[in-house]
This record gives C-alpha cells, structure tokens and sequence, in this order.
C-alpha cells in the first residue's frame, strides 16, 4: 500500500467493525461502538475525509427485522459517532443475486459516487472476507480488522490488516501502520 496514491473516502463495515455485531440487531439500545471505533472515525475526519457506511443487513429480506427497525439502529450509529456522509445498505439475502450485497461492488461504488470521489482513491475498512471482496471488485483498497469471525483465508486475501480500528485507519490514511 505504500505507493498507492492516499485516499479521497473511507468506507466502514457497520456490524463487527463499527459496532459489536449483534446478529439481526434491530434494536437501537443495543448499539455498542467497537474498541477505537470512535476514535478511528475521528481520526477520518479530523484528516478532512469523508466517511461512510457499506453495510449487508439481509435481516430484512429474511424478514428478522425491518427496514425502519434497521434505519433506526442506523441513526443510532450516526447519533454515537457523530453522522456519517453516506450510508449505503444491502437489505437482499444471500441467494437474490444483488449488485450490492458484499462481496458485489455496488454498495462501495454507489458510496463513493454520493461522496463525490473515485472508488478507486476509497479505502474500505471491514472485518470479513465479504468487505475485502467488495473493494476488490469495486477497485478501492481494503483493510482488514480481523475478529473472531475472520477466517484465515480472509485475512490473506487483504490487501492490508490491523489489530484494531485506529490502525486499521492509520494504514488508510498514510499506507503504513506506524
């Protein structure tokens, strides 16, 4: 990553990577930000970055939750770290054949389009292989936060991984963890 060009737009996972991951979580109370997350999210902004959300909820194709009960949970996100400037989010399963669930592009391409910048000077930053695969394919920059959920293969397949969110953003903004 160190002589690719800085980006323009950071892009975050919400569940496991912004917030706890609390499975089909349509419940506001139940936000919690992740270790650093707030501080990472600053620290996007305090370099004049915009910042988004890319996020697969198919709670709601299988009808788990609702899209309001998803929107809520949302704003309660934007409420705890201040409001992102895109939000972009997949309510289709696995199987609907979608441009935007993750791995598929769309939901990096159509954030980086309201934000104005190219998806390729956009760095996402998740916690599972399906993140990396939606950068990848959307020709921006992955970084990988591995949690308990990561599988091995996923953090090979990275074009960057960090311990934590703060480093995570670190590497985005200036191609090295240091």
């Amino acid at each position: 990553m160190a002589a690719r060009t800085l980006p323009l737009a950071v892009l975050f996972d919400r569940d496991g990577t912004l917030v706890v991951d609390v499975p089909y979580n349509g419940d506001p109370d139940l936000v919690r930000p992740m270790p650093g997350a707030l501080e990472a999210v600053a620290a996007v902004r305090t370099a004049g970055l915009p910042v988004g959300v890319v996020s697969n909820q198919s709670g709601i194709a299988r009808g788990i939750v609702t899209r309001a009960q998803v929107d809520a949970v949302n704003a309660r996100v934007d409420e705890l770290f201040g409001g992102f400037d895109t939000w972009q989010v997949c309510p289709h399963g696995a199987d609907e054949g979608c441009v935007c669930r993750k791995p598929a592009p769309g939901m990096v391409l159509w954030a980086a389009a309201a934000l104005g910048v190219d998806p390729e000077r956009t760095v996402v930053i998740g916690d599972i292989g399906a993140d990396v695969g939606a950068a990848h394919a959307a020709g921006a920059t992955a970084v990988l936060v591995p949690t308990a959920t990561t599988r091995q293969e996923e953090v090979w397949a990275a074009d960057a991984v960090a311990d934590d969110l703060p480093a995570a953003v670190r590497i985005a903004l200036t191609g090295n963890a240091a």
